[in-house]
């Protein structure tokens, strides 16, 4: 990395050397050799609360030094030109990003330069999200149903029977309702439903966020999660798995984020959890940041778990999302007896670039 750094270092000065060679101002070059460079930056929308800006990008340099005539930034792979010494700059990467700037001032052929480094905050574009907003099924451009006890209550000795009727799943309101009843049905005691965007929608990095109301009951087992693409080749757990909220009725209001993958599955998966407040009773965003470094989690913009990702592990692929409330179970756990039906309501899902 060292070496890396030495080279473009070395680069930099030789393209502004060459910049310099080819635009000569018709300065003194042998008499006004440009000197006490000062770089500043002002960051739109800085505040103690938001220290990286407002959001929108923009940063304003102001650039001085003695006997200059000309000055030239460079920002990435794209070079701009200042007689004033004034120049506003729009970044558009979203998130919170740390750039370094490198500065130049010239007169003729003589130059001097200098970098710094910028940390802005550019708030995200929405790619991809179902709002929820027309009454009836859902959205059958986004989702489809998985029918059924999965074999074996999908591989967890879950107790519910997954349907695609509208008693258990349906969009009213504006929310997405999925409902865990207790019946007789098929064979089972309970009915629920489980939504995918297999096949139809996918995403590998992002910020994800999903605003949720959780269902009550001992046994219930809400869940909004992703698997890798590929687990129909791969199988599962080597496709991965990133459980971006769950909740078990039977320990209320703590809310789990998970990863599992070959050799951290099951019991054996990365995880960690909050605690938070009015689970069942109000909306709260669940959220992770996923990229090729790390995946974060949120619940309410508060982190509470950073995971490390890597070139070796399977987070680096598209991932489909599920949604479903599963009842009992290994993790959902003993049944209440007195349990006749509950909901988990979903606002929104948000992908943002």
């Amino acid at each position: 990395m060292k070496k890396i750094n030495q080279i473009i270092t070395f680069l930099f000065f030789v393209f502004f050397a060459t910049l310099g060679c080819s635009s000569d101002s018709g300065g003194d070059s042998n008499n006004n050799q440009p000197s006490n460079l000062v770089v500043n930056a002002e960051i739109v929308g800085k505040t103690a609360a938001m220290p990286n800006g407002d959001g929108s990008g923009m940063v304003n340099f102001t650039i001085s030094a003695d006997n200059a005539t000309q000055y030239k930034i460079l920002i990435g792979s794209d070079t701009f030109t200042s007689t004033t010494g004034l120049y506003s700059h729009t970044f558009s990467l979203s998130g919170t990003n740390t750039y370094t700037v490198y500065v130049s001032a010239y007169n003729g052929n003589k130059f001097v330069s200098t970098s710094i480094n910028v940390t802005v905050y550019v708030t995200p574009t929405v790619v991809w999200s179902d709002e929820f907003n027309t009454n009836g099924a859902p959205d059958s451009s986004k989702w489809s149903y998985e029918i059924g006890t999965g074999s074996n209550g999908w591989g967890n000795n879950e107790q519910q029977y997954y349907t695609n009727r509208p008693e258990n799943v349906k969009v009213e309101n504006g929310l997405l309702k999925i409902t865990a009843i207790k019946e007789n049905y098929s064979g089972s005691n309970y009915t629920s439903a489980r939504i995918v965007t297999k096949e139809k929608y996918s995403v590998k990095y992002g910020r994800i966020d999903i605003r949720a109301k959780l269902p009550s009951g001992g046994g219930t087992w809400p869940a909004l999660w992703m698997l890798g693409n590929n687990i129909s080749s791969a199988g599962w757990p080597a496709c991965g798995e990133i459980d971006i909220m769950e909740h078990v009725g039977n320990n209320l209001n703590r809310i789990y984020g998970t990863l599992h993958y070959p050799g951290h599955s099951g019991g054996n998966a990365d995880s960690s959890s909050v605690l938070i407040s009015n689970a069942t009773t109000d909306f709260h965003v669940y959220s992770i940041d996923w990229n090729a470094t790390n995946i974060k989690f949120y619940v309410d913009n508060q982190l509470y778990y950073t995971f490390n990702n890597n070139s070796s592990l399977p987070f680096n692929q598209p991932f489909f999302f599920i949604f479903n409330c599963a009842m009992g179970g290994n993790f959902g756990g003993t049944i209440d007896p007195n349990f006749v039906s509950s909901t988990l309501e979903v606002d929104y899902v948000r992908v943002y670039n």
